[in-house]
């Protein structure tokens, strides 16, 4: 009766419910599924930015032309005073100006000075004042810091950053704020118990000339959820008793030319900006949305601080514009993962957050939310156990599939039509369990009664297996009789199907059976005799093109063995494996005893009869032009030929294995070998590339690697273009669709580019176990290479450092221009990597 009871229906949900209440409460899986879907529900919103915003990148362009980071202040000054002239209206900068920058050269001349200045009996002559003009023009000019206190004093509308230590406050602070951040306390009214802005305990503020000129300083407070990923960003801080806004509400303020005394905190529920209410999370959180890229360009305009102060952007475009200015560069900030993106820096989130603030685009997540969603979840369990089990299965499925999509659905229109975020994720997920664990137990006890028609299914395959074969249909015979159970009785009949095959010539096939018989009992009769020949013949009698059944005559001896065909002046000795183009096999150059590999490409079978000629002909142009590559990453080519329509290349025979091994999650290589591989493809692909020769087809299957003395090797240059025009070809691009940049999907002409995107891709597999890109189909995969940014692969493997994360995104990027330009670039970041991989290793 126990037993019976368990295995009712409504047992069985009940205990979904507690299973689905446990994980609620104790493990973030249902948070991270509401989060995954909050994300997915962004990304489907359509807004428009706010087209007052302008962003100035301080990016590697900046840096490369302007000087190592950091800068010099004056020119700061200079790039605000002339934005201030162009009639900006509020310039917002996220660069901290926190300690003093002293010229070494003003110290000495100050001292000068006050030299000059001291000496009464000095001569009033033209020469003495001119020198003490002098002086004081150097003063002026050496003073870095006055002068861009002078700019943010006289531009009038500079909003500068801080930063507080974010943590809970004790004691009494260090010493007390500057009276240009405390001017911008906020008013707090409401019901404390409603909640408080995030706690601080610490501040670095502004250097004090330079905050005393400013019109507004706001604190850079960007907080990732528990997952890493920023979907909310704090409005207001609590330091100590105190309660302050943060940069984006500042700025925000600024541009509708409002003060702090108008903007007031309703502690838990909002923030005002004068007649504007904007709905804030107790901690003062603020959920903005984040705006997609357009059209493969980013969502806000983003122009190079060099651009702009050398003047090649119109200084007009700034006016009545609300300026943020921050860095982009690697290397100069960190970037952060958020709903749309796995690489943005802080001075974009910025821009994403002001524009919400202004057009109100937020996302907001009722009070009522938890409620709501564990009614459903009660919902839910009703229907699994009162009206599930009532229904077969058939119309079960339909209508658990339909509430399914109804849950899926409310969720995203709710989120892109309303912005309104309900914890819908976790009773859908409770919905599948419970309906799979119900299926579940209906299927473990009709069991029984499918397992006397497994008997008869055996019986009838072995009978149309035997029908088979008595037809001559081998092929298909084995398919039916593999799929009955093996005893004694069926040892036999598959020892008779392989010898038919042999009979027939086809060894491989024979093999197969064999092979499949030893699984079983691999001492069966004369079954060791047999495979080992089969394999034999399978190596030897197999390169198709002549009426012998080999090449130059092979055939099998009067002694049992077998004579050794050859390619050319090369004696093939055994098969490899299977290449880009054909078959792979191990050969022996007989006049200097020498190992080689022979790639080969039966030129019949892959090209229509009026394309022989020009195939032929691009055949040898491109084995040429590997040819002439020398590069000790790069294989070496030795010869080329052609025999019976089978064209094939000779190549340095390589010990190691391709990098295919090395991509599943269980087998990474350590980051520094990852890093140190990567870097040698790169130094490769750079000497090929200024050779004017392009890959096409860089992955894993084509990196030889040999882990004992660490030798990397890059094979198949020249075949993603030989078999341009194959009549096998699957699609119109050239190379493996995963590996492939948008510009090769496109069907544009690609250089060396391509070839980084395409070892960005093997890097991130290398790194993570998996592919940045995945589909379906193949229409679905190639949208995603050519539409969506990669998961960030830090989500995939936390292990990996935020600098190998940076490599990644930016090889990946989707506009050429924005990647690496050059192999040399690539390797000289995959050194700087490997640098600091080793470092850590010797630290640790």
């Amino acid at each position: 009766m126990k037993a019976a009871f368990l295995k009712k229906d409504g047992v069985i949900g009940v205990a979904v419910l507690l299973v689905y209440l446990a994980t609620l409460l104790f493990t973030s899986l249902i948070s991270s599924l509401e989060q995954r879907a909050y994300d997915a529900g962004v990304k489907l919103t359509s807004r428009n930015i706010d087209a007052r915003i302008a962003v100035i990148a301080i990016d590697q362009t900046s840096i490369d032309n302007i000087g190592r980071w950091p800068w010099s202040r004056e020119i700061h000054a200079q790039l605000i005073d002339k934005l201030a002239g162009a009639g900006a209206k509020v310039i917002a900068t996220s660069v901290f100006f926190t300690e003093p920058q002293q010229d070494r050269g003003l110290v000495y001349i100050e001292k000068l000075y006050r030299l000059y200045k001291e000496d009464a009996s000095a001569p009033n002559s033209v020469t003495w004042a001119a020198m003490g003009s002098v002086f004081n023009e150097a003063v002026v000019k050496l003073n870095v810091d006055q002068q861009l206190a002078s700019s943010v004093a006289k531009a009038g509308n500079v909003i500068l950053p801080m930063l507080f230590e974010l943590g809970e406050a004790q004691g009494e602070p260090d010493k007390p704020l500057q009276p240009a951040v405390r001017k911008w306390e906020l008013e707090a009214t409401g019901n404390p118990t409603n909640g408080w802005p995030t706690s601080a305990r610490g501040a670095t503020q502004p250097l004090g000339m330079i905050a005393a000129s400013a019109a507004g300083i706001g604190s850079e407070s960007i907080v990732p959820d528990d997952d890493g990923v920023v979907r909310s960003i704090p409005l207001a801080v609590r330091y100590f008793d105190q309660i302050y806004p943060t940069f984006p509400l500042v700025a925000a303020a600024r541009s509708l030319n409002l003060g702090p005394k108008q903007i007031k905190l309703n502690l838990g529920e909002s923030i005002s900006l004068a007649n504007v209410k904007l709905p804030v999370s107790a901690d003062a959180t603020f959920r903005p949305y984040f705006y997609p890229n357009q059209n493969g360009k980013p969502a806000f305009p983003v122009d190079s601080f060099y651009d702009v102060q050398a003047g090649k952007i119109p200084l007009d475009k700034y006016k009545g514009k609300i300026v943020l200015i921050g860095a982009t560069a690697l290397g100069i900030g960190s970037s952060l993962v958020t709903p749309i993106s796995p690489n943005e820096v802080p001075v974009i989130i910025a821009a994403h957050t002001l524009s919400s603030l202004l057009q109100q685009h937020y996302f907001v997540s009722p009070a009522w939310s938890p409620l709501f969603s564990l009614a459903l979840a009660l919902l839910i369990t009703l229907y699994l156990c009162l009206l599930l089990p009532r229904l077969k299965a058939g119309p079960a499925a339909m209508l658990t599939s339909a509430l399914f999509l109804l849950l899926l659905i409310s969720h995203f229109v709710l989120m892109s039509q309303s912005m309104l975020w309900i914890h819908l994720m976790g009773p859908a997920s409770l919905l599948l369990l419970g309906h799979g664990l119900l299926t579940t137990k209906r299927y473990l006890i009709s069991e029984q009664k499918e397992e006397k028609s497994t008997a008869e299914s055996a019986e009838s395959n072995r009978m149309l297996g035997m029908a088979f074969q008595g037809q001559g249909q081998l092929d298909m015979a084995f398919e039916k009789l593999s799929k009955v159970p093996l005893d004694d009785g069926m040892m036999g009949v598959l020892y008779n199907l392989a010898l038919d095959f042999e009979r027939k010539r086809q060894f491989n096939k024979a093999e197969a059976v064999y092979q499949y018989m030893a699984g079983h009992n691999p001492k069966y009769r004369d079954l060791e005799a047999k495979l080992k020949r089969a394999h034999q013949m399978s190596e030897t009698v197999m390169l198709g093109g002549s009426s012998g059944g080999g090449v130059n005559g092979s055939m099998l001896l009067e002694d049992g063995s077998v004579e050794k065909p050859m390619l050319g002046r090369y004696q093939v000795e055994k098969e490899l494996g299977k290449g880009a183009m054909g078959i792979v096999y191990l050969g022996k150059d007989p006049k200097i005893g020498r190992d080689v590999a022979i790639k080969t490409m039966s030129l019949s079978q892959e090209f229509e009869a009026d394309q022989l000629d020009d195939a032929r002909q691009r055949f040898f142009r491109e084995a040429e032009t590997a040819g002439r590559l020398n590069h000790p990453n790069i294989v070496t080519i030795f010869d080329a030929g052609e025999e019976h329509d089978l064209c094939y290349i000779a190549m340095e025979f390589l010990k190691g294995k391709d990098l295919l091994a090395y991509t599943k999650v269980d087998h990474l290589l350590p980051l520094l070998d990852c890093a140190s591989i990567v870097r040698q493809v790169a130094e490769a692909l750079q000497y090929a590339h200024v050779q004017h020769v392009v890959h096409r087809d860089i992955k894993p299957a084509n990196i030889m690697y040999e882990p004992t003395e660490k030798i990397v090797k890059v094979t198949d240059f020249g075949i993603a273009r030989i078999t341009d025009s194959s009549k096998t070809r699957t699609g119109m691009v050239l190379g493996t669709p995963s590996y492939m940049s948008p510009e090769q999907l496109s069907g544009k002409k690609i250089d060396g580019r391509s070839d980084l995107f395409s070892l960005g891709v093997m890097l991130y597999q290398l790194s993570t176990g998996s592919l940045p890109f995945t589909g379906e189909s193949m229409a679905e995969l190639m949208y995603k290479i050519a539409n969506d940014a990669p998961q960030d692969p830090r989500l995939i493997n936390p292990q990996l450092p935020p600098m190998l994360a940076a490599i990644i995104m930016k090889a990946l990027q989707k506009d050429e221009t924005t990647r690496f330009q050059t192999g040399a670039h690539f390797a000289a970041a995959m050194a700087k990597l490997e640098a600091g991989l080793r470092t850590r290793e010797a630290n640790a």
